[in-house]
């Protein structure tokens, strides 16, 4: 089955829906006008039910099929929010607000599934219910965590539930997935190391915390090389490194470093968390400074189930022709983790062919894919629920 009729003949539709998202842009669970929007299509599609305010300013909409003997329901995600990124595309239809740009597709994702919407709302052809979850703050809020924790999964009996992201340098409508761990666990760490300030000129009277914190950036990348399995990725990185002090000739009293530890199993993230802490805390000792550790906890691994991973390809396989199902591991992270968590199902990649990579200002959906996208979230329904 190539892309649905129906879809091409949507197109400039779901299209001028997508620039106007884009154009609008807003950031973590600051997405009203856009979840107004959502809620007022899926309304107007004639959704059997839709509610806002799910996960802070989440929508979901719930679509019934003609039969629904088979008491099957299934979850279909996309993400609306934007990013802080002053864009630099120069389209006409560029982002309005300073500061705020949809840099990562999620105005596509969102235009996408309301194409797919308004579809299933018209044809109806598949016996069990579909649930439509439009989540904010994807992009670093937990939105999805926020809305499992609002009882999505078990206010509307959901059974498995997919999600889609666009790709680029997948060439534009293909697909891409792989099954078990595919997006990384992200959790962040701030580390302040307190010396005793004094002049450049005369170190022995101080207690340099900026040497013992480059010791310690050291210390922390033998944690990937000698206490990982090289075969169970991880990642870990200093960013950022500040001193209590600007001047050229005065060793700060305290220097704090922030950064980020990516890995894909739980022993890999455990065993990160411990050796972060007892490194930093052992090399400032060592140094005759003291480390002040602060763990920030960020999104779980994004884990596909193998059944429901092997049928996404399927379903993108006969809307594509083909579809590579060993995509790589990524070590980005992506909240859908959390309702992979709840519920058997799995995410896949949509190609966005060659342009600028996510969380580039100068980065745009590309609004060729719409036809492919849309065409798997209805295919997924369809075929999982046949009529």
């Amino acid at each position: 089955m190539p892309v649905k009729n129906r879809f091409a003949e949507l197109q400039d539709e779901i299209t001028a829906w997508r620039r106007d998202f884009h154009e609008n842009p807003e950031i973590l669970f600051d997405t009203h006008r856009t979840a107004g929007i959502v809620a007022e299509k899926l309304r107007d599609f004639g959704c059997d039910e839709v509610t806002e305010g799910i996960g802070r300013t989440g929508v979901v909409g719930v679509i019934k099929g003609k039969a629904n003997g088979s008491g099957k329901v299934i979850g279909l995600r996309a993400d609306m929010d934007a990013l802080p990124i002053h864009e630099a595309t120069g389209l006409d239809y560029a982002s309005k607000t300073p500061g705020a740009m949809h840099a990562c597709g999620h105005d596509g994702h969102t235009a996408m599934l309301l194409g797919a919407a308004k579809y299933l709302s018209e044809t109806r052809n598949f016996d069990g219910t579909v649930v439509v979850i439009f989540q904010p703050a994807e992009e670093g809020g937990a939105g999805g965590r926020f809305m499992c924790e609002d009882g999505l999964m078990e206010r509307w009996g959901i059974q498995e539930v997919y999600g889609m992201h666009n790709w680029p340098g997948v060439p534009t409508g293909q697909f891409a997935i792989r099954p078990g761990a595919f997006f990384a666990a992200t959790d962040q760490f701030e580390i302040t190391v307190h010396g005793k300030g004094g002049h450049a000129a005369k170190p022995h009277q101080a207690t340099d915390p900026l040497v013992a914190s480059a010791h310690v950036v050291t210390a922390l990348q033998s944690i990937v090389s000698r206490n990982s399995d090289p075969d169970d990725q991880m990642v870990i990185s200093v960013t950022s490194i500040e001193s209590s002090s600007k001047a050229f000739n005065v060793i700060p009293a305290a220097v704090t470093m922030r950064g980020t530890m990516r890995t894909m199993s739980k022993t890999n993230r455990d065993l990160g968390e411990e050796r972060i802490k007892a490194l930093a805390a052992a090399t400032a000792q060592a140094l005759g400074c003291e480390a002040e550790i602060k763990w920030i906890p960020g999104y779980p691994a994004m884990v596909n189930s193998e059944a429901q991973t092997e049928f996404a390809a399927d379903v993108a396989e006969a809307i594509a022709g083909a579809c590579e199902r060993d995509a790589p591991i990524t070590m980005g992270g992506e909240d859908f983790a959390y309702m992979l968590e709840e519920r058997p199902g799995a995410y896949i990649l949509v190609g966005n062919g060659p342009s600028a990579d996510v969380h580039n200002p100068e980065y745009n959906f590309n609004d060729e894919a719409i036809p492919a996208g849309c065409s798997w979230w209805a295919e997924v329904v369809e075929r999982r629920m046949p009529a």
